[in-house]
């Protein structure tokens, strides 16, 4: 399926113009010079990055051989030997250094790994672009090729320049003529003798484009001309100003980017992720990296942008996936519409909180308690002294920790035990000792039976380090005086009285943030407490009641993280000028005017209004069926399930498949699916089957899901009405 052409391709304010027009036949690109020359370069660089793979091959298999041949000398020559202290300290010694040697090849390999990674990258395409830059005068111009990485020859000539490089930003800059960039602290100022694209596959020069500052960015116009896929691609070649500013922002604890339908704001937050990496390399892992996202649909459709990059991808997860994960089982995510009021109040009551004698449970397991919720209390009153809160709760975890390895313990020495373990078969002994046992005396008799205790309540040890000895909703229900806490305020309540949270996590980015109630989102900001936020999303594709407004967001992230950034994306780069002109029909005035697209234009929208079913529904099937006549994805999108529902019983076997939360869409066809989960997609056609008054009446709310049903379509939109057409296209030609 797709998703925005501009979340496909790249978006920004200034595109470029082709000075030079690529060739339109061989024969001109034969009478082309620069043509020629540029092929020429193209497969010196191809045959170099391929001579560089092979090395490395060459190398690694080399090292795999040595590797093997002194592990195998080394552990003829090493014979344990822990006759003596001396003895056993040379033998460790022995062992070490061997460990020291092995290290030593696992580290060269994974280099040798890494930068093999790099070649098979480039092989696909060497690079995208060419600037030539001179930063003194009189001095001699610097050619330099940008690439989706970096790489040099063994004499240490760069060959490709990364496009996350400080000097890779005079290419985004896209003016022609005195540009600057940021490197080391320093601004570093050249002229732009040159800023030319290609369209490159492997060592193929297919087109060339000379550009600098006016109306068209030639290689972006022909990406965009290209077919949607199933999953989103990444834009680094397409990168336009506006964006370039997103993707390389300084780092700030928040940065808020508004972009209309179309701008391109997922993919900008994908290309930012690969370029945080590149600035952070060797310091930032994927592991500590957060991408919370509408739904699995979508999860599926971003997932192969940064593994083309040459990047891992980040932690991924949906707002239910966070919420199961932390939530006892019981609860669903539940009502998250909680006003931030009710947040506040949680946050006076545990800064005054004591606890109460019934607010602790058992710590039990496999039907056994192990400590009793009266020991946990007196854990509690040992450290009174000190105000509830995480760190009061974090002694007592240690506490309890330790009071439950004494009380396995005790049990380790009983013969009850004893017995136990004298009695497990042999697959039982290998999967917890992972050999068979035979003890030697009383004192390895009852370690062995401290471990298979152990594993047998490992889950108790869980439990003390979840919390779950504290009773979260009585305390809740006490503090607030209230008969129940919902889910969210269930979660905020423990996050502020024992600390829940990831300290860990560097960078958080939530993508279509405007989904999100005001709570969620103070939620995700206290959980991820020392991330710094990226936060896209559009106002105007706010289809649920009572989700956060941009003022809200700012509110709740100033007041938790300091003084937001903003940044806007105001050009479409998904859909066609007709599109995009009727999608911003439905926003006021002043912002209709700021939006602009780049497409080509293309055909006009089909709005028909039927004023009977027979007719709606034979216009309905006859739309289905043209559609699936035609190439690419047509989605069917309708704004709640019940509605798909409906549509597949009037429809019969003609109905399109419906698209559930964990699918895969397809590359063509057509498909039924929720606005919810189309939502940040993007298809080749869409279908509103009934854009009538009952479905979208005039007001906000509806207009925000009409505009974001309209805004999916790239090259097609045909809308029907089963009736009045809604008001909110008043004025558009309705056929009857």
């Amino acid at each position: 399926m797709a998703q925005e052409l501009g979340e496909n391709v790249g978006a920004g304010t200034n595109v470029g113009t082709s000075a030079a027009p690529p060739s339109e036949s061989p024969s001109d690109q034969a009478d082309d010079p620069i043509f020629a020359e540029e092929q020429r370069h193209l497969s010196e660089t191809y045959g170099t990055l391929q001579a560089i793979g092979r090395n490395l091959v060459r190398q690694m298999e080399k090292a795999r051989q040595e590797a093997a041949a002194d592990k195998k000398a080394m552990a003829e020559e090493l014979a344990p030997n822990l006759a003596t202290y001396a003895d056993a300290m040379e033998t460790y010694a022995d062992f070490a250094a061997m460990n020291r040697v092995i290290d030593g090849y696992n580290l060269a390999q994974d280099a040798n790994a890494e930068e093999l990674a790099k070649v098979q990258l480039l092989l696909k395409q060497p690079y995208f672009a060419k600037v030539i830059l001179q930063f003194k005068p009189g001095q001699e111009p610097k050619e330099l090729y940008i690439g989706n990485a970096g790489i040099s020859d063994e004499n240490y000539r760069r060959l490709v320049v990364d496009w996350r490089s400080p000097v890779a930003e005079t290419y985004y800059n896209q003016d022609n003529g005195r540009t600057s960039y940021q490197a080391d602290g320093r601004t570093i100022t050249a002229d732009l003798k040159l800023r030319r694209q290609f369209d490159i596959e492997e060592d193929r020069l297919r087109a060339y484009f000379d550009t600098s500052v006016a109306i068209q960015d030639s290689l972006l116009l022909a990406s965009l001309s290209k077919r949607r896929t199933a999953q989103m691609q990444a834009i680094t070649a397409t990168i336009q100003k506006e964006q370039n500013l997103v993707v390389r922002h300084e780092d700030v604890p928040v940065l808020l980017v508004s972009g209309i339908a179309g701008s391109g704001k997922t993919s900008v937050l994908l290309q930012r992720i690969a370029y945080l990496f590149y600035q952070n390399r060797g310091s930032l892992d994927p592991s500590e990296v957060f991408l919370v996202t509408p739904n699995p649909v979508f999860e599926h459709y971003i997932a192969g942008v940064l593994p083309d990059l040459g990047e891992r991808n980040p932690e991924t997860l949906t707002w239910d996936e966070f919420a199961k994960k932390l939530l006892p089982p019981d609860r669903g995510s539940g009502d998250v519409n909680v006003p931030l009021e009710a947040l506040a109040r949680i946050d006076d009551a545990v800064a005054a909180f004591e606890f109460d004698a019934n607010d602790f449970k058992d710590i039990r397991c496999a039907d056994t308690r192990l400590v009793s919720a009266d020991q946990v209390r007196k854990v509690a009153a040992k450290f009174s002294r000190i105000p509830a809160g995480p760190h009061r709760v974090t002694l007592m975890r240690e506490e309890l920790h330790a009071r439950l390895e004494t009380r396995l313990k005790q049990m380790a020495a009983t013969d009850e035990v004893l017995d136990e373990l004298s009695a497990l078969d042999t697959d039982e002994q290998l999967r917890i000792f992972h050999e068979l046992i035979a003890p030697a005396d009383e004192q390895e008799e009852r370690a062995l039976a401290l471990r298979f205790l152990t594993d047998r309540y490992a889950n108790a040890f869980e439990a003390v380090e979840r919390d779950d000895w504290l009773r979260i909703d009585r305390i809740g229900m006490r503090l607030l005086n209230v008969p129940g806490l919902a889910p969210l305020e269930w979660l905020y309540l423990k996050m502020a009285l024992t600390g829940l949270g990831n300290p860990d996590a560097k960078y958080v980015m939530v993508d279509e943030v405007q989904d999100y109630t005001a709570a969620q989102l103070a939620v995700l900001a206290r959980y991820f407490r020392r991330a710094h936020f990226l936060l896209l999303g559009d106002p105007n594709q706010a289809i649920a009641p009572d989700t956060a407004s941009f003022d809200d967001v700012r509110a709740v992230f100033s007041a938790a993280r300091g003084p937001v950034e903003e940044c806007h994306l105001m050009t479409s780069y998904r859909s066609t000028p007709e599109i995009t002109a009727l999608f911003a029909s439905l926003l006021e005035r002043e912002e209709r005017l700021r939006i602009s697209s780049i497409q080509r234009a293309d055909t006009a929208p089909t709005i028909l209004a039927c004023p009977d079913e027979a007719r709606y529904v034979a216009e309905l099937r006859r739309a289905v069926e043209q559609a699936r006549g035609e190439e690419g994805l047509t989605a069917v999108i309708v704004p709640w399930k019940h509605e798909a529902r409906r549509l597949q019983a009037l429809l019969g076997d003609a109905a399109p498949a419906l698209v559930g939360e964990h699918d895969e869409l397809p590359d063509g066809g057509v498909v039924l699916i929720t606005l919810k989960l189309a939502k940040g997609l993007e298809f080749d056609q869409v279908i509103v089957p009934d854009a009538s008054a009952r479905t979208f009446p005039d007001d906000p709310l509806a207009r925000r899901r009409l505009y974001t049903t309209v805004s999916r379509a790239t090259r097609k939109i045909t809308i029907l009405a089963h009736g009045e057409l809604t008001p909110l296209l008043d004025g558009k030609e309705a056929r009857t």
